[in-house]
């Protein structure tokens, strides 16, 4: 296996992406950077042929097999020869994998019954890319398990991409020094605060719907599933807050695609971020007025021309002479600065990955797809497959009264949620 490996290591070593550099000067014990992927099939999972769809995968995207190693001005990724094992869970999930050491591999795949969990550092991809790798890996696990379901050969699956494509910066590709947006001042936002779970755990709140009776509700209020969830979850964060608090606007950060607005198939990390706030203090609180704000927020930022604007104003910091002769040891305190700086202007961070798509002869095998990662603040993360539509909270944070308060209002529309949790201490959805 190492051997075949080998011949298929196609690079040496590559600069970061824009958004990766941030990554590795802010990862810690407590903040890993770390997102997880779960696949849940209808049956146990096969840890030897999972190895084999691993390996066999690792062909298709090379440049997972790398490691993260320190320039003397950046960061860069350096490709490895290293095996990669499937292994039993047996680890918190989303667990350091970058440690600063320059030999780990920068994503793991775990099993634990009848789910195949992979784990992806951030600097080496985001959360469509590291998408594309899972359901390939899945792939090619039903067509080694399932052989004999598919006498005239395995489906198609609709990721094609050549090696060059997913190993693609598209940031790069698409920077343009002449398009920038000026730089942003915003103000502090709503913080939750509170005790912390010991041992650097996180909580983690896991709500399943169905798609199609969420997406009911949300054309009853007239938008769609990301407006509708995120001002929920708004309103959910202004139950526990006071008088006092409500002079600060809770403020949402939603991860964007930039896939689905400038022609990608990379596999890299390829997106941007939009804030979108709600001031208590200003407006009524009504969830339909909170909605017709979200709306208006997201309309507005999520135009390709905003978008490139403000990829083109963060990449150009990394294309300035003298930003790029500046020696990585004194870069890393102010990446770390801008990164403390950032964070205060956020409350939550809300990403959907939307529709997980397999070949239509596989779906029978895939129960549901769900996906998490670490964080120093609440996190909602969301993604379907089928009708089955899955968010799952993480934070630091022991209390847990803003996923009670959220679950709380879709129930109390009458939807049906099926909560679980690593908490026992969780309180039961009424």
């Amino acid at each position: 296996m190492t051997r075949q490996l080998k011949r298929q290591k196609t690079f040496q070593w590559t600069r970061l992406d824009n958004a990766a550099k941030i990554f590795p000067p802010t990862s810690t014990a407590r903040d890993s950077k770390v997102f997880r992927f779960a696949c849940e099939l209808n049956e146990p999972v096969e840890p030897a042929a999972l190895q084999r769809a691993l390996d066999q995968t690792l062909v298709q995207f090379p440049f997972y097999r790398s490691s993260l190693k320190k320039g003397l001005f950046w960061y860069y990724l350096e490709g490895s020869d290293q095996p990669v094992q499937v292994e039993a869970e047996d680890e918190p999930p989303c667990s350091m994998l970058y440690r600063g050491d320059g030999r780990d591999p920068l994503f793991r795949v775990t099993y634990y019954r009848r789910r195949i969990n992979l784990e992806v550092y951030h600097a080496l991809a985001d959360g469509t890319g590291a998408l594309h790798f899972l359901r390939v890996l899945v792939y090619h696990y039903l067509v080694l398990v399932h052989a004999a379901d598919f006498p005239e050969g395995p489906p198609l699956i609709d990721y094609d991409a050549s090696a060059a494509q997913k190993f693609d910066d598209s940031f790069l590709k698409y920077y343009s020094s002449d398009k920038k947006a000026p730089p942003e001042l915003n103000p502090s936002a709503y913080q939750l605060r509170g005790s912390r779970l010991p041992d650097l755990r996180l909580s983690i709140v896991e709500g399943r719907f169905s798609v199609r009776a969420l997406l009911a509700k949300a054309h009853e209020y007239g938008t769609t599933l990301t407006v509708f969830l995120a001002s929920v979850l708004i309103q959910a964060i202004h139950s526990q807050m006071s008088l006092r608090d409500e002079r600060r606007p809770v403020v949402v950060t939603v991860p964007v695609n930039l896939r689905n607005y400038f022609p990608s198939a990379t596999a890299r990390n390829f997106f941007s971020v939009v804030n979108v706030g709600y001031n208590f203090s200003q407006r009524s609180g009504e969830l339909e007025d909170i909605i017709a704000q979200v709306a208006q927020g997201l309309e507005a930022e999520l135009t390709a021309d905003k978008l490139a604007r403000r990829m083109n104003r963060l990449a150009d910091l990394e294309h300035t002479m003298l930003i790029r002769v500046i020696p990585l040891f004194l870069k890393i305190p102010v990446l770390k600065f801008s990164n403390w700086i950032t964070e205060r202007e956020v409350t939550v961070s809300f990403s959907n990955i939307g529709k997980v798509e397999m070949p239509a002869a596989m779906q029978r095998y895939i129960r549901l797809v769900d996906v998490f990662l670490s964080t120093k603040r609440l996190q909602a993360c969301m993604s379907s497959f089928g009708d089955n539509f899955v968010i799952t909270f993480t934070t630091p944070l022991a209390s847990t009264d803003v996923q009670r308060n959220f679950f709380r209002i879709l129930t109390g529309m009458g939807l049906e949620a099926a909560v679980t949790t690593n908490l026992a201490e969780f309180e039961e959805v009424d």
